[in-house]
């Protein structure tokens, strides 16, 4: 009897451990088996995301021919930059210039600085219009000085648009299981990966967009030289001075006019305004004396 209820008790209990497991999947209980398929999803997405980019770096570097044979000026991304100055004859014909071909080439100064003999300008010119844009400033005047540099870009550029566009789908996933966690546990941990989700974004974003204005802009340092014979920060002349000096001395006698001018306006009147009192109080009328001698015992 003890041997046959023993048999039925072992039957029962590997039957209902074989049920525990098909239900919940091998172990993993109900309320966590969300969260091993976000982080499984989270690895799988970050995987793919490096296997992109080594494949890109691939291209790119030029350890494939092939790969990099694909890449044609379009998709290739450069930052472009020139240092140039010019010596011309009339500075304010120049400054004209360089005016109408911002208009005419949709550019746009970044900073201007303006001096007696030069003028200095950091000037963002449209990638397509870059080397036109220096072919017609460098007639303006005669050629002191030129630097170009360009910077491929191609690599980091497309590693940013697809991490931005890799955690913009993540940020999607998280989101639609957010409405599927049960726990507060659960919650609390899909929106804490939404929160740092949105915050990556919006950093790299930021980064993709930067680097995307340096790609699409180049840049142009300017420097506009007047001509030699001007003689720019020269010192005062000898009459220049005397007009600075009778210029001080006449500010000082204005000073000493309005000092004069307060006490004839405010002085006189306050005098005479005291000896009144002191008749009053201590001369002939002698009111305080007269009060001193009705209160004196």
């Amino acid at each position: 009897m003890k041997r046959k209820l023993f048999l039925l008790t072992l039957i029962v209990t590997i039957l209902f451990t074989a049920g525990c497991r098909k239900s919940y999947g091998g172990g993993l209980t109900a309320d966590y088996a969300p969260r091993a398929q976000l982080a499984y999803e989270d690895n799988e997405v970050s995987a793919s995301r490096s296997i992109s980019s080594a494949k890109l770096s691939e291209g790119v570097t030029g350890e494939s021919d092939s790969t990099a044979a694909n890449l044609n000026d379009e998709e290739r991304k450069l930052v472009k930059r020139a240092t140039i100055s010019i010596r011309v004859e009339d500075l304010s014909a120049a400054d004209d210039s360089v005016t109408a071909m911002l208009k005419e080439f949709d550019a746009y100064a970044a900073s201007t600085n303006i001096e007696e003999n030069s003028r200095y300008y950091s000037l963002r010119v449209p990638a397509n219009y870059y080397d036109i844009f220096l072919a017609e400033m460098s007639g303006m005047g005669r050629l002191i000085n030129r630097y170009e540099s360009t910077e491929d870009v191609t690599l980091r550029y497309y590693d940013l648009e697809g991490r931005l566009a890799t955690k913009k789908e993540l940020l999607k996933t998280f989101q639609t299981y957010l409405g599927k966690a049960k726990t507060i546990e659960e919650i609390l941990s899909v929106e804490a990966r939404i929160s740092e989700l949105q915050y990556d974004i919006e950093g790299t974003g930021k980064q993709l967009r930067n680097l995307a204005n340096k790609v699409d802009y180049a840049t142009i340092d300017l420097s506009l030289l007047g001509p030699v014979t001007s003689a720019p920060n020269r010192g005062l002349t000898f009459g220049e001075r005397l007009k600075k000096l009778f210029g001080g001395f006449g500010g000082f006698l204005s000073t000493v006019a309005t000092i004069v001018i307060g006490i004839v306006v405010y002085g006189i009147p306050i005098l005479l305004l005291l000896g009144l009192l002191f008749l009053l109080l201590f001369g002939k009328i002698g009111l305080a004396k007269k009060l001193w001698r009705l209160i004196k015992p």
